[in-house]
């Protein structure tokens, strides 16, 4: 049998940390996280899905996470059941996460100003990366480093191609 989840979205409010009596760290958080179609007035709408992560994954993503970060998770859908104080028997279902990863570097977090509804698809990420020569790879210091940032556009121009999502295969 097979319960894996991927999830690749935006955090809808910083991870609320906490600890269990046994001093085990547990972070709840939830994800926004887009569909892949419009509806009928021509918006995306997201889902919003409640994660769990547990012990130093979840420190770590408490620390260092934060709304609005766009992160991707690894992990299973659970499903768990309690009475409450009606005596009506809720269900709750969430993805347990193994693993997180933010995917934006925090340059380009505080330049966006966290998130944007209507995504930043089209601003360019102004990472300054070192390309001073580091002598590394047994290469002559002679030779420059090569540039590795993501300040120059591959297609050598900086503007933004014009692209309705409709013409898009996915």
């Amino acid at each position: 049998m097979i319960n894996n989840v991927v999830l690749v979205g935006r955090m809808t409010r910083d991870a609320e940390l906490r600890y269990t009596p046994s001093n085990q760290a547990v972070a709840t958080f939830s994800l926004a996280v887009n569909r892949n179609f419009k509806n009928q007035a021509g918006e995306r709408e997201a889902d919003f899905i409640n994660c769990v992560i547990w012990r130093q994954q979840a420190e770590n993503l408490a620390n260092w996470a934060k709304k609005g970060t766009l992160i991707g998770i690894t992990g299973r859908i659970q499903t768990r059941n309690y009475e409450n104080q009606q005596g009506q028997r809720v269900y709750v279902t969430e993805v347990i996460a193994d693993n997180f990863q933010i995917l934006e570097s925090r340059a380009t977090r505080e330049n966006n100003g966290g998130y944007s509804a209507g995504g930043n698809f089209g601003q360019q990420s102004q990472n300054n990366f070192s390309s001073t020569p580091n002598n590394n790879f047994g290469a002559p210091a002679s030779q420059s480093t090569p540039n590795f940032g993501r300040d120059e556009s591959p297609f050598g121009n900086t503007n933004p191609m014009d692209i309705s999502d409709d013409d898009l295969p996915f």
